[in-house]
């Protein structure tokens, strides 16, 4: 067991790979991750991308300088909910090794408070139906099922 504390940080260029890495280390991400030295450029664009986006934020947990968990946190202004903004956690995911063992649970956590910095009215996040521990996992936090999403692929 890591005895170290769990930092946050945002993440630089230098981390990119083994975010690609932690992505694809997934049921899921294997099939939709492209996970090769050199990474493909459409990996260093969309963090380009992320990072010159002041409403962009990707964030690494780390145990001293090794990353043990990533999620990206997107802040919108919206009209409804008297244009409140909100905070959206998308591609979430903590190291096969350390997976039960809290990390999650302090990113998300992080990611609120995070959001609450911000003056967010609301966080959101979707988890794939094929994930229905993540689902579990997300309640215990706090997080309710109350919308159906759906999407569209291209």
């Amino acid at each position: 067991m890591n005895t170290n504390p769990v930092t946050f940080r945002e993440a630089t260029i230098h981390d990119l790979d083994r975010i690609v890495f932690m992505l694809s280390d997934d049921v899921l991400g294997n099939t939709r991750e492209l996970y090769k030295n050199p990474l493909p450029e459409s990996y260093i664009k969309a963090f380009q991308s992320i990072n010159s986006d002041p409403n962009n934020e990707l964030i690494v947990a780390c145990y001293s300088e090794e990353i043990v968990g990533i999620q990206q946190i997107t802040f919108t202004p919206y009209l409804t909910h008297q244009g409140g903004w909100r905070a959206t956690i998308e591609g979430v995911r903590i190291a096969s090794s350390e997976r039960g063992k809290g990390v999650g649970t302090m990113l998300i956590q992080w990611a609120i408070q995070r959001a609450k910095e911000r003056g967010c009215r609301m966080v959101q996040l979707s988890t794939d139906k094929k994930r229905p521990e993540a689902l579990n996992f997300y309640e215990k936090l706090g997080f309710k099922a109350s919308h159906e999403g759906l999407k569209l692929h291209l």
